[in-house]
């Protein structure tokens, strides 16, 4: 299946500014040239899904999905989804094959770090529509992620004692919030900024304030 959105480069010449910013901070080999062209337009095929679903006017131009690769939360999101299909397609392959695509998903994530600022590591399993707005500072870890995910500044989903959170539909992180270990969250949920959430359930259509254990949560209108 063809990619139909529109880019504001030929596809060719987004794959080129690809390996020009790899290039500048890492060797890249001949066979990582060769798993980035297999993986390219499975990126954007992931992308121009993920693009339908957001209402952002920079990710549509006359009606069509459109992708610069010169906006940075749409190369932030196309690095992402980048090196999540290298990261899947090292899973089954033999052993030296593995090896070559784990470290060139490492070195995308890295990439991905080093120009944005997130910290978003390729073996997460993303989910299809997310959407990033000044997303520097943000941390995601290895949580259960679902479609409708919006992510502000310095926002952080982490771990405790070995536990990651599991997050419903439509979930947004407001700047500087941060949600870690065994938390589970239903649909339709927003963190206000500056709020941390601990090892707390938060139920469905809710906006939540505060700390844990001292939440408060406001729920929403159906």
């Amino acid at each position: 299946m063809d990619c139909n959105m529109t880019t504001l480069l030929p596809k060719e010449e987004i794959k080129e500014l690809l390996h020009r910013q790899l290039s500048n901070f890492f060797p890249i080999s001949d066979k990582e040239r060769e798993i980035i062209s297999e993986a390219f337009p499975v990126a954007l095929l992931r992308c121009e899904k993920c693009f339908k679903g957001i209402e952002n006017k920079y990710y549509h131009k006359k009606d069509e999905v459109f992708f610069s690769p010169f906006h940075s939360g749409q190369w932030l999101l196309f690095l992402l989804y980048l090196a999540n299909t290298v990261s899947i397609s090292y899973l089954n392959v033999d052993d030296k094959c593995a090896e070559v695509n784990k470290v060139l998903a490492d070195k995308i994530y890295y990439l991905n770090k080093i120009m944005h600022s997130v910290d978003i590591y390729h073996e997460i399993e993303i989910p299809d529509v997310m959407f990033f707005e000044h997303p520097v500072g943000t941390v995601l870890g290895r949580g259960k992620y679902q479609n409708g995910l919006i992510i502000y500044q310095n926002c952080t989903v982490g771990g405790n004692k070995g536990h990651y959170p599991t997050i419903g539909k439509n979930f947004h992180m407001m700047s500087g919030s941060k949600i870690l270990g065994n938390s589970i969250v239903g649909d339709n949920v927003t963190l206000a900024a500056n709020t941390y959430v601990k090892d707390t359930n938060i139920p469905s259509d809710a906006t939540v304030f505060g700390s844990s254990p001292n939440l408060i949560i406001k729920y929403l209108s159906k």
